[in-house]
């Protein structure tokens, strides 16, 4: 099994103590959701430079995944502090084969 863990700041989202750390969870899952993307699909990265009186004037990068996921589990949903939640999914290493013929 793959294990990916995102990460959520609780006051980072609007609405009461309560509904902000509900929030915080929601978003920790979303994240460890795009991190299994990450792994199944890789990360596609856009980059571009801008060179002026040979010195970098401008570096940018950007990057995007996309992809579908089905049958995570949730291992783990846990305050890591006073103010970030984690969330940890995994994903069964068949499942990964089946992702990617998608």
């Amino acid at each position: 099994m793959v294990e990916a863990t995102g990460y959520s700041v609780i006051a980072s989202h609007q609405g009461s103590e309560p509904q902000q750390r509900l929030m915080a969870i929601k978003a920790a899952r979303m994240d460890a959701f795009r991190q299994l993307a990450e792994i199944v699909y890789g990360t596609y990265i856009d980059s571009a430079t801008t060179i002026s009186d040979l010195a970098i004037n401008d570096d940018t990068f950007r990057a995007r995944v996309e992809g579908v996921i089905y049958g995570a589990e949730l291992i783990k949903i846990e305050p890591i502090s006073d103010d970030t939640y984690a969330a940890t999914l995994g994903l069964p290493r068949r499942t990964i084969n089946d992702l990617r013929l998608l």
